[in-house]
């Protein structure tokens, strides 16, 4: 019986227990910051059952990818280039709209998913397989640097249209994999001060055209209060500029830090930075206990965005930092099995796949906090999900592959040395 188990769960052990334990997190939490689901729909079992059934699949995804041998990710990695690119145009055509943003795009059956997801994914297999395929003694050659950008920033960039904080997401895990794949140093400082350039000019035309966008949306709903007509996509789009003024607005948002007294603080105005930051300060050393959150009721997405302030409230600082250590553990055994692998491509893959996950942890953490503005990255293998949670767990998988290949290595290697 231990056997077969055995040969389910294969791979390296401590990524198998971070795992389950994120998991088992995620559906005690999801359970409980779903207060605003249960009362929409009426149905008390409905969206945890969902969520459940979600995590299953995506175990048994990973079941799945772990025992896919490394090199065949190679071989996917053209279909999902197209399936990438395809998709992304699609979304920005024909997707369903989420929060004022083309998203996700909706299948027969209700079925949704979000094609960033595989998107991210993709960009990382492909810069993996340059960086290792072009590694000299000296480091990687200087044309892998071209390579990289001229596929992953068209990607970025048709990503970032309708999903600005993916797009950084996603740009600063394929920078770091270029520094762990030791891209020259001059190349990646030209690339930083290309990015601090762009990052101003991005800020400035954020904050002209997100004005003059607001403005216009504003006068437009104005006029047609006055006319008695109602126009539901210019009041929800704002015209061209819909997208500057969210940006333009959480961005003001986060640098106004003005001292405001309790009795004059309006929670309608930004209700889901002020109600995270409720159960933040109203928790303690552990919590409030499972199930005892409070502030859930008032955040809308408390089980996605900001499920961090509800892990803090209900778990307290102890389980906080709980949270934090599986993702660090992640990351550090992952870089362990990296460390392992014979070829470089399972290892920067790893590495890749590794970073996606604790970088976008790192990001929903920081908004909880109020450290960073709003950005819509909910927190992986925790936040409730459908097509991130499921590629997540195939994410993992794949990290399990790799480290069930670099295991068998030592076997051999150790049977060779007796």
């Amino acid at each position: 019986m231990n056997k077969r188990i055995g040969n389910i769960f294969k791979g390296d052990k401590v990524i198998w227990m971070v795992f389950f334990f994120l998991c088992m997190i995620s559906i005690v939490e999801v359970f409980s910051a779903s207060s605003n689901l249960t009362y929409k729909s009426q149905n008390y079992i409905g969206p945890i059952a969902f969520h459940t059934v979600t995590i299953i699949i995506g175990a048994i995804v990973a079941v799945v990818t772990l025992n896919v041998p490394c090199r065949y990710f190679k071989l996917m990695t053209p279909f999902l280039l197209v399936i990438s690119g395809f998709t992304l145009l699609w979304v920005l055509i024909g997707g369903e709209s989420i929060n004022g943003a083309n998203r996700v795009i909706s299948l027969p059956g209700g079925i949704t998913f979000q094609p960033s997801e595989i998107a991210k994914g993709t960009m990382v297999l492909i810069t993996a397989q340059i960086l290792s395929a072009m590694q000299r003694e000296e480091g990687a050659d200087k044309k892998a640097f071209k390579y990289i950008l001229w596929i992953v920033v068209p990607t970025a960039a048709l990503i970032g249209i309708e999903n600005l904080s993916t797009a950084a997401l996603l740009f600063a895990v394929i920078f770091l994999m270029m520094f762990i794949g030791r891209v020259p140093m001059i190349q990646m400082g030209k690339l930083v001060g290309a990015c601090a350039v762009l990052v101003a000019v991005f800020l400035t035309l954020v904050l002209t055209l997100g004005s003059i966008g607001e403005s216009q949306e504003s006068s437009e709903q104005t006029t047609e209060a006055v006319s008695g007509e109602t126009d539901t996509k210019v009041i929800k789009g704002g015209g061209v500029f819909h997208r500057f003024v969210t940006w333009r607005n959480r961005i003001v948002k986060h640098l106004d830090k003005k001292d405001i007294s309790p009795d004059k603080y309006d929670l309608d105005k930004d209700a889901q930075v002020a109600h995270a930051n409720i159960a933040i300060v109203s928790s303690n050393i552990i919590g409030k206990g499972p199930g005892q959150s409070v502030e859930r009721d008032f955040l809308s997405q408390a089980f996605s965005d900001f499920i961090f302030a509800i892990v803090i409230e209900e778990l307290g600082i102890i389980g906080a930092s709980f949270v934090v250590l599986l993702y660090i553990v992640l990351l550090y055994r992952t870089a362990r099995i990296a460390s392992r692998c014979e070829n470089n491509f399972p290892a920067f893959l790893v590495m890749g796949l590794a970073l996606l996950l604790v970088v976008q942890a790192v990001f929903n953490m920081l908004v909880a906090v109020g450290i960073a503005p709003v950005t819509g990255q909910p927190l992986p293998l925790i936040s409730k999900g459908g097509t991130s949670t499921i590629i997540n767990c195939a994410y993992i998988g794949a990290i399990l592959s790799v480290s069930r290949s670099a295991k068998k290595r030592e076997q051999k290697m150790a049977l060779k040395e007796i």
